[in-house]
């Protein structure tokens, strides 16, 4: 080795590259290990402060195609609970049997759905229990039309009628009902009309009870009945009889001739509230012949009338005068009977007490619908989200596979 190079060799730059050079394979390997460690260090540094954890196992990136997916499945699900939503909500009859007498829901009565028709009446449709906290649901869906129903609640031998316009609600509904008893109680009669309209020969009576009844009991009587009244030998027998419960449309009732002679009775339940009697009968006439005629019932208030043309004498009479509107002559009577003459003829128009009882009737109306007609509506919002699935999940299909088949044939 000549002196130059040992120069050459003393010189720290040509050592160090000579030791660079001659640096073990194995050495190398470490320091590329070791420069490793510290990348993943520093990477698993930097991961857990953006929030990712890489022992974690991190949930596969969602395609296009499972997000449009899943938007029209929640789509249909939609779809399909307005839809039930809607379906249900006029597809029964639901409501709450309560006893105002003992101020609790009734269970056990026995709920009818009644259909009101023109032609065949009362038609009974579905009938349902109630049950031990008083609700009732009859499955029935009677909505969209204009037909009118009839809720009737029948408990303890009485019937309860709760009226169903056209378009007005079938769910929530409250039949009320009472305890019946045999006694009257409270019930009496509050007004007794008496009605006469002689003409051509023949004479109608038209005789109208208004019971009363303030307390919180039915009065139902089936054996003897709850209405007494006279009907002349000369009727033959005929009368036509027809009731109003309260809150209630008129009925035909039946009567039946009790022990007593010319004595009738109608077997129907006095509620709680205003129940009107309405007798309709016949008997000849002649002008000024004596006409007699009993009070069988305990009346607070008997009026005995006559129409404008007509008149009337008899003992115990009290002329009230004409009233307003009909021009009909009023008086007031307070014995158990009467013996009166009446000469006149009655003018051909319709008489006072189908007036008043016109006038009394509830009338149906018709209320706008609540529900059914936003049945439209919520049906449309319900398709037009399920348009909207369809819309998207066709653009998916019409774009995403295109520019994956371009991406393929740039590769």
């Amino acid at each position: 080795m000549t002196l130059l190079e040992n120069i050459h060799r003393g010189d720290p730059e040509t050592r160090r590259k000579q030791n660079s050079k001659s640096k073990p394979e194995s050495a190398e390997v470490a320091e590329n290990a070791e420069g490793w460690a510290v990348a993943s260090r520093i990477a698993r540094s930097t991961e857990e402060a953006q929030g990712m954890n890489p022992l974690r196992p991190q949930p596969p990136q969602r395609s296009p195609h499972v997000f449009l997916f899943d938007v029209f499945s929640a789509s249909l699900r939609l779809c399909g609970v307005i839809t039930i939503l809607a379906a249900t909500a006029s597809a029964a009859v639901t409501g709450t049997v309560f006893n105002k007498t003992t101020g609790k829901p009734q269970a056990g009565a026995t709920v009818a759905l009644n259909k009101l028709g023109q032609q065949l009446g009362i038609e009974m449709i579905d009938q349902a229990k109630s049950g031990p906290d008083g609700s009732f649901t009859i499955n029935q869906d009677i909505g969209g039309g204009r037909t009118p129903y009839l809720i009737r609640a029948a408990y303890d031998g009485v019937t309860y009628n709760l009226m169903i316009p056209p378009g007005s609600p079938t769910t929530g509904l409250k039949v009320e009902v009472y305890n019946a008893s045999k006694q009257p109680g409270g019930a009496k009669v509050s007004k007794h009309m008496v009605l006469f309209q002689p003409g051509g020969g023949q004479m109608t009576v038209n005789e109208t009870y208004l019971f009363d009844n303030p307390g919180q009991t039915a009065w139902n009587d089936p054996g003897a009945g709850t209405l007494h009244f006279f009907l002349p030998t000369a009727a033959g027998g005929k009368v036509q009889a027809e009731v109003t419960g309260p809150g209630s449309m008129p009925i035909g009732a039946p009567t039946a001739k009790t022990a007593k002679p010319d004595v009738y009775e109608i077997d129907y339940p006095v509620k709680p509230g205003e129940t009107r009697f309405d007798l309709t009968y016949q008997v000849p006439y002649t002008e000024g012949a004596p006409y007699e005629g009993k009070i069988v019932t305990k009346d607070e208030n008997t009026y005995l009338i006559v129409p404008n043309g007509v008149n009337i004498a008899g003992e115990g009479l009290n002329d009230l005068g004409q009233e307003p509107k009909t021009q009909a002559h009023l008086y007031g009577f307070s014995g158990a009977s009467y013996n009166v003459q009446l000469t006149g003829n009655a003018a051909p128009t319709a008489s006072a007490s189908e007036a008043d009882a016109s006038e009394d009737r509830p009338q149906i109306e018709q209320i706008m619908p609540r529900l059914y007609d936003k049945k439209l509506p919520i049906l449309g919002v319900a398709l037009g989200i399920l348009a909207l699935g369809f819309a998207l999940l066709y653009r998916a299909h019409g774009t995403v596979p295109a520019k994956e088949s371009n991406e393929r044939g740039r590769g």
